[in-house]
């Protein structure tokens, strides 16, 4: 699988339907949203309102990151509104197993983060062989725009092995600082679902489609 998965928090929010619109024009995408409380990250974004808009707006899958203390309660709050991928952090909670499983009773694709202080090891095995996915931050969470941390290589590099090892079927996804300087890199480590906001998001006309292709 080759999945590019434009960051929205990078988006003009002002101009989302214009946005939406020129995202549809690629294939192959996810449409990423970073889903932030304020307390978990010292950052508010987007609700249920207009995660249900996207939705109407786009074509592509919705990939929601949700950033939050009480990740429990936006299982169930969402389970409506057709998000096809919930990635919540294993630091929110302290029974990672019960909230995969709940989690996979509504969503499609279910999947657990770590900020770049915590350590790849810290995500069990026996969660791994449950879950779709794994969104390594290669940024500290919160706020787009900040610098790649390199430091990402080693965790994908031991996740990469680990999935081949035991057969599992996740996806390994990168989030923070991606761009067409580090894309190769990051696949030839094994990653296989890029997020990337500023960088597709900086294109003076909008001509995303060009910035997706050079991620690829």
């Amino acid at each position: 699988m080759n999945i590019v998965a434009p960051s929205i928090l990078s988006a003009s929010f002002l101009d989302l339907r214009v946005e939406l619109t020129q995202l549809n024009k690629s294939e192959n995408l996810w449409l990423h949203l970073d889903i932030m409380d304020s307390h978990f990250v010292p950052n508010l974004t987007f609700g249920k309102p207009v995660l249900t808009e996207f939705h109407k707006l786009s074509k592509h899958p919705l990939d929601a990151h949700f950033m939050v203390t009480n990740p429990e309660f936006f299982i169930k709050n969402f389970k409506d509104i057709k998000i096809h991928n919930f990635t919540f952090h294993l630091e929110a909670t302290q029974d990672c197993a019960a909230l995969i499983k709940q989690a996979k009773k509504y969503y499609p694709s279910v999947g657990i983060s770590i900020k770049p202080a915590t350590a790849v090891e810290e995500i069990k095995l026996e969660w791994l062989k449950e879950l779709d996915l794994v969104l390594l931050m290669s940024v500290n969470p919160g706020f787009s725009g900040q610098k790649f941390m390199p430091s990402v290589y080693d965790k994908i590099t031991y996740l990469a092995d680990l999935r081949k090892k035991h057969k599992c079927k996740f996806q390994i996804q990168v989030d923070g600082g991606v761009d067409a300087s580090n894309a190769k890199k990051l696949r030839e480590h094994g990653a296989d679902n890029l997020v990337s906001g500023s960088f597709i998001f900086s294109e003076p006309n909008k001509n995303y489609e060009l910035k997706i292709k050079e991620l690829r």
